[in-house]
């Protein structure tokens, strides 16, 4: 490989683990729309078929920290051969699984599959492509996982509708075969491995932390002294884990990487462009459906095109950074996505539909712009030794975000159309409009944050 030119392997290995990054996030997202066929089939209520997508999110967000260990300690094939397997296997289970309890154990299985490749498909950008190109492959994995949440609800109702909710699995297999045999062929070992070794007492700790906060989060709209005692065994586990990791040679999650405080200013960004995004994604389809009285499948359609805009320029942003630094492209981006949530906070009682898809695509377009970079700069502020640690810290987040943000937002809404219960309507748009002006508040923060960690002086990144 010369310094500018990624090779066909390179390239190949890159597609294999975004594959199936993008299978999982369909899937994901599609299950949401079976939800009610899911309850008249099995005889379960909404908070167990909830689980589907809840148990998902605890074991990749159990298994991204553990990222950086695997990537030193096992050949990075045979990790993709597993999660490839573990995903596929997950698939078969629940494309014929008899009852509610398989089906669930399938979403185990693929959970374990897209923990071990989310991450991977960034690790491998990061260590195979010449650091030139670096910015444009990373918009490329960005725009691979961005364009599966704007074709996972599409996608799982229109299957739903005409063959039935089990051929979302189906249809997957094809995909993850064309994966598989990719990965198996392009996908080589470029650092030498290590002998590290899995820390026990620090596992348990990320276990009790993300179960704890992520099974808070997903009931905090009905809270309950058994949903504050999760968040509180949560916040134990967090902070056992950091005491834990601090006090052992070879720690899981990897600290001492948040003494870079541009890094951190990057990290705390990119949680809260996570939360914002996750934000508007469960507003506006609701208040499209409850105030502006549409479907959901017309409710998808007006989001549709800021989506796709978001996603498309994402790799085009990552040339930017290539070529001209990260300044110009995050802060840019951040600004015009903020701008976004100030114009929904200005117009938030009276929304109509074209004034939706309106300010959501220049939101969107913000994101495009800005959110995949603010992953790649903050990587570069590490040092090569430190980038797996960073990596798996950030995609950690990301599935977090993914837990929570929903949750917070969901809450506030469901508060104020408790408040206004002899009107659904008036609820939903009281609701938004505090929701609106909660996420207004953490984009100015998150404005803030990334003004200082882009302008700041670099920190030291030797190896």
């Amino acid at each position: 490989m010369t310094a500018t030119k990624i090779s066909r392997k390179v390239l190949g290995a890159i597609f294999a683990t975004g594959i199936m990054s993008f299978c999982g996030v369909v899937v994901e997202t599609a299950m949401n729309i079976t939800f009610p066929t899911l309850m008249r089939e099995f005889h379960i209520n909404t908070a167990t078929v909830q689980w589907m997508t809840t148990i998902y999110l605890l074991i990749v967000a159990i298994i991204v920290p553990l990222s950086a260990l695997l990537k030193k300690r096992f050949v990075t094939k045979k990790l993709f051969l597993s999660a490839n397997l573990l995903f596929m296997s997950g698939v078969l289970l629940d494309a014929c699984a008899p009852n509610f309890g398989l089906l669930l154990v399938g979403r185990v299985l693929q959970g374990l599959g897209t923990g071990i490749a989310l991450p991977l498909m960034f690790n491998i950008i990061l260590e195979s492509v010449p650091a030139s190109k670096i910015g444009s492959m990373m918009g490329i994995g960005s725009l691979i996982t961005a364009v599966a949440p704007a074709v996972g609800p599409t996608f799982g109702g229109l299957v739903v509708n005409s063959l039935g909710w089990r051929f979302i699995f189906i249809f997957l297999l094809p995909i993850l075969l064309v994966s598989l045999g990719l990965g198996l062929v392009s996908i080589q070992q470029i650092n030498p491995l290590q002998a590290v070794h899995l820390d026990w007492l620090s596992l348990c700790t990320i276990i009790l932390a993300f179960v704890g906060l992520i099974v808070g989060f997903s009931n905090l709209s009905n809270f309950t002294w058994w949903v504050a005692g999760s968040l509180l065994l949560g916040l134990i586990g967090l902070v056992g884990l950091t005491f834990r990791s601090q006090k052992i040679a070879q720690p899981i999650i990897n600290f001492a990487v948040f003494q870079n405080k541009r890094f951190c200013g990057h990290v705390l960004a990119f949680f809260t462009f996570n939360l914002i995004s996750l934000g508007l994604a469960f507003i506006l389809p609701n208040y499209i459906q409850l105030v502006n009285h549409h479907s959901a499948f017309k409710a998808g359609l007006i989001v549709l095109p800021g989506t796709a805009m978001g996603a498309l320029l994402a790799p085009f942003a990552g040339r930017i950074l290539d070529h001209w630094g990260a300044r110009v492209p995050i802060l840019g981006g951040t600004i015009l996505s903020v701008g976004a949530v100030i114009c929904f906070n200005l117009q938030a009682s009276r929304l109509q539909d074209a004034l939706i898809a309106f300010i959501y695509f220049f939101y969107m377009s913000g994101t495009g712009l800005a959110f995949g970079n603010i992953m790649t700069s903050g990587l570069q502020n590490l040092s090569i030794a430190q980038q797996a640690d960073g990596n798996a810290i950030l995609n950690t987040l990301q599935q977090f975000a993914g837990a929570c943000g929903t949750s917070i937002v969901a809450a506030i809404v469901a508060q104020s159309q408790k408040s206004w219960s002899q009107s659904l309507t008036l609820g939903t748009i009281f609701g938004s409009q505090h929701a609106l002006f909660f996420l207004l508040l953490l984009g100015l923060l998150e404005l803030v944050v990334l003004w200082l960690a882009v302008t700041a002086r670099p920190q030291s990144t030797s190896a």
